[in-house]
Parts: structure tokens; C-alpha cells; sequence
């Protein structure tokens, strides 16, 4: 399992770190088999996993239970966990508590939170108290009422300088990492060259030192449309509607189930429940 002096290493090196979203454990044995470097348990998972049409919706109940199982299918791969909304925001004593249950009952390395300004007291807290974090700035989905959607952000020049400052204070205040999530990537560039901790991107260009893109937007497993900057290497969807469409056919037809997939009792057996009637 990488550590994040690993990360930093990867860096130094110009080696593109790869992030997966992913939230449960079939998805994330398959994660740690195509050996990714870090899994992430999103947050988003209230969108792509439990329907709701924001994140705000999700509790720190649902990031342990789907950080357990992401942990149980990959027990070999750096795990970092989104702090769900409010959950890091009313004092610095709450993050702590809450960063350390999601660290002490699931197993996961890291956690992560979204923003940075009033976020800075908590970033300091949790790694002084020895939880490692990783920053999200850009597009913070926990503040897209705020933000007024889910809109590209740093697009202007002043924009842009308060994220350049942001990036650096976050890093001063002790995250090991940064995600950036929907800015410009001649921005994106400008922060990865002046950080000396990673940059992943997802949204933000080539030039960041590594990319996150969600399970099932990857695989087009249960989406109906993906932003622009994703790209899907499989079509689930297509491959599985197929197979269950096959399953409802022959349960119909009475072609399923057949003899090779029953049981059957034997000669004497049969004898005895028929009272020797055959």
C-alpha cells in the first residue's frame, strides 16, 4: 500500500497518480486489482449510489458503511474518505471527533474536505492530531448551492489569484494533497508547478499530477449523462440490461431454470417420500 510520502515521491518524479472513485466492495476489488493508486469514497456517492440530487444529503452513517465495504474489497490500496457536509464546519472539536471515526472504523488512510478559508482551522487540527487530509478546491460540491451550480470556477483573473492563494495556504496548513475539480487547465498547471504537494484533477486538464474519475462513470454503470470531462472506457449498462433481459426471457419461456441447475434426490430417497408409488 502506497503512504503519502509515496504521492510526494510520484511528484518528484513527474508519475501520474491514478484516483478511483468508487463505494462498495465488488467495485473496489476491481479498483485495487487494476491497480490504481488511491481509492476514493466519494461523497458523491448520494448522486451516483443512493439517488439524491445533491451531496449535502449524505451522512457520516453513509460514509462508514460504504467506506467499510470499500476497505473489505481493497485492503491493499491508500483509501481516502470524504468528510460529508457539516460535518467538518461547526468546530474544530466536531472534525476531529468525526475525522477520526471515519479513520478508526473504517480503516481508511485519509480523509478529505472541500474549501479552504474557514476550512483551515480544521485542516490543521486533524493533522496535528495525526489524520492525514486531502484538499478539494475548484468546484466544491458541498457548496454548489452557493457556487450557483456546478460551473467551471477560477475562469476570471481574480478567481483565479484567490485560488492560487487558497492552494498554497491549504498546503501550508498541512494537506498532503490536492483534488481540483473543474477549473481551467492553464490554472490547473499554474497550481500543480507551484505546489510541492500532488495535484489530482478531475475536470482540470492534463497537466495536474494525477486524475480521479468515478466508477460508474468510467465504466457507464447506472449513469444517464456524464459531464464533459469525463471519458468512458466500457458501456456496463449495454452488457448488463442484455443479461438480465436474457434472465426475464427464459424465466418466461421456462428455459431457466434447467437440470443443470437443480438439485435432485436420489432413486431410494424418492421411493421413501412417494411410499414406494413411482
Amino acid at each position: 500500500m502506497k503512504s503519502t510520502k509515496d504521492f510526494w515521491e510520484l511528484k518528484n518524479q513527474s508519475k501520474k497518480i491514478v484516483m478511483v472513485t468508487a463505494y462498495d466492495y465488488p467495485s473496489a476489488k476491481q479498483v485495487e486489482q487494476a491497480q490504481a493508486d488511491v481509492i476514493l469514497v466519494g461523497d458523491s456517492l448520494g448522486n451516483v449510489v443512493l439517488g439524491y440530487d445533491s451531496t449535502i444529503y449524505v451522512t457520516m452513517e453513509d460514509m462508514l458503511h460504504h467506506a467499510k465495504a470499500v476497505r473489505r474489497g481493497a485492503p491493499n490500496t491508500f483509501i481516502v474518505v470524504d468528510m460529508p457536509f457539516m460535518s467538518y464546519h461547526l468546530s474544530v472539536r466536531d472534525t476531529l471527533l468525526n475525522g477520526a471515526r471515519l479513520i478508526q472504523e473504517t480503516g481508511a488512510n485519509a480523509v478529505k474536505v472541500e474549501g479552504a478559508d474557514e476550512v483551515l482551522p480544521h485542516i490543521k487540527a486533524l493533522v496535528k492530531a495525526g489524520i492525514p487530509v486531502v484538499s478539494h478546491l475548484g468546484l466544491t460540491p458541498q457548496s454548489v448551492a452557493v457556487l450557483g451550480g456546478f460551473k467551471v470556477q477560477g475562469k476570471d483573473a481574480e478567481a483565479a489569484k484567490k485560488m492560487l492563494e487558497d492552494v498554497k495556504r491549504c498546503q501550508e496548513a498541512g494537506a498532503f494533497a490536492i483534488v481540483l475539480e473543474c477549473i481551467p487547465q492553464q490554472l490547473a498547471q499554474e497550481i500543480s508547478t507551484s505546489l510541492s504537494i500532488p495535484t489530482i484533477g478531475i475536470g482540470a486538464g492534463v497537466h495536474t499530477d494525477g486524475q480521479v474519475l468515478v466508477y460508474h462513470d468510467i465504466l457507464t454503470y447506472g449513469v444517464n449523462r456524464v459531464p464533459k470531462f469525463v471519458k468512458s472506457y466500457a458501456n456496463s449498462d449495454e452488457l448488463m440490461t442484455e443479461g438480465l433481459r436474457t434472465y426475464v426471457s427464459e424465466v418466461r419461456n421456462k428455459l431457466f431454470p434447467g437440470d443443470q441447475h437443480s438439485y435432485t434426490l436420489k432413486e431410494e430417497e424418492l421411493k421413501t417420500l412417494y411410499g414406494g408409488r413411482q
